[in-house]
């Protein structure tokens, strides 16, 4: 049987503690397991930073609001996720104060920021000037600092995969893939369906990170400075550069099937073997819920298939 071509749904999420999160536009929706086994499921909104600015739909220029977006709402469900997780109460509903406080979270991520940077920037950027430093080629250097920059990033992620609830999470990650492959695929979202997809996108912001890295490096080729200081400081304000060029990239490759597009993906598809795991059932059926609290996915296989489930 001849299978059946991928299309784009437009949904996107992201895995949290103990569940899913899909977003579908300004709606997004987290469903969480709770100890007893409950599934629960919040609706929210979140248009996203500098929603009504035209700088929004620029090609290059968007990637870095939508980087900040998916960083900010990250931490929010990720806060929801656990509050629901420990919360011994029975509703849905969120209380006031849950979710975070916006200054907890504006230092949350400036301190996760500042970290990021100290990690995959600077330590790379100083660890290639020690072991070039006897050969004096930026162009080594600019090689070097990419192998490193990757080298820690896998190292990271193989070091925290380790952690049980990191191991948990990552397969939480590879239920919200499923999910949304199985409907990019034509198929009715069930359990069964869901488990046959597989557990990489095109989309994922693990194949995002590496085509940052990727780009940084083309991109350091050109930045021709004797300080080290400044050196560091422009790779810092190239951030927004990267992430826009990056994200152009991860987009073409989610809604395009052309060959050329499809082994321009395959880096980061493969880096999603580190950072997903495959999921139980259980984790299928968080997934699922979130996606049906704020998506119509039997609208969608109608039009893109002429399917009805």
């Amino acid at each position: 049987m001849k299978e059946k071509t991928q299309h784009y749904c437009g949904i996107g999420g992201q895995a949290v503690l103990e569940g899913v999160m899909m977003k579908n536009g300004d709606r997004y929706a987290v469903a969480v397991r709770r100890e007893n086994g409950e599934i629960v499921t919040s609706l929210d909104t979140y248009r996203g930073i500098l929603a009504d600015l035209p700088l929004r739909k620029i090609p290059f220029a968007r990637g870095f609001l939508v980087l900040l977006d998916s960083l900010i709402l990250g931490l929010k469900v990720t806060d929801y996720s656990a509050s629901m997780y420990e919360d011994g109460t029975d509703s849905g509903e969120k209380k006031d104060g849950e979710g975070g406080d916006s200054l907890v979270t504006a230092l949350v991520l400036i301190v996760s920021l500042a970290l990021s940077v100290g990690l995959f920037i600077v330590l790379p950027y100083l660890a290639a000037s020690f072991l070039s430093s006897r050969i004096g080629s930026q162009n080594i250097l600019v090689v070097l600092e990419g192998v490193i920059r990757i080298a820690v990033f896998i190292g990271y992620i193989l070091a925290i995969s380790a952690m049980k609830d990191i191991h948990r999470l990552f397969q939480y990650h590879g239920a919200e893939h499923k999910c949304i492959n199985c409907i990019e695929s034509g198929l009715p979202l069930t359990v069964e369906n869901a488990r046959k997809s597989t557990r990489l996108h095109k989309r994922c912001g693990s194949s995002f990170t590496l085509f940052v890295m990727l780009v940084s490096i083309i991109l350091f080729f050109f930045i021709r400075v004797d300080s080290h200081i400044l050196r560091i400081v422009l790779r810092i304000l190239l951030i927004p550069v990267i992430s826009g060029i990056s994200f152009e990239i991860i987009r073409l490759s989610g809604m395009s099937s052309s060959p050329i597009v499809a082994a321009i993906a395959k880096p980061g598809l493969m880096m999603q073997y580190l950072t997903t795991r495959e999921p139980d059932d259980e984790m299928l059926e968080v997934g699922i819920a979130s996606v049906n609290a704020v998506y119509d996915w039997h609208e969608y296989l109608k039009e893109e298939f002429g399917v009805s489930a």
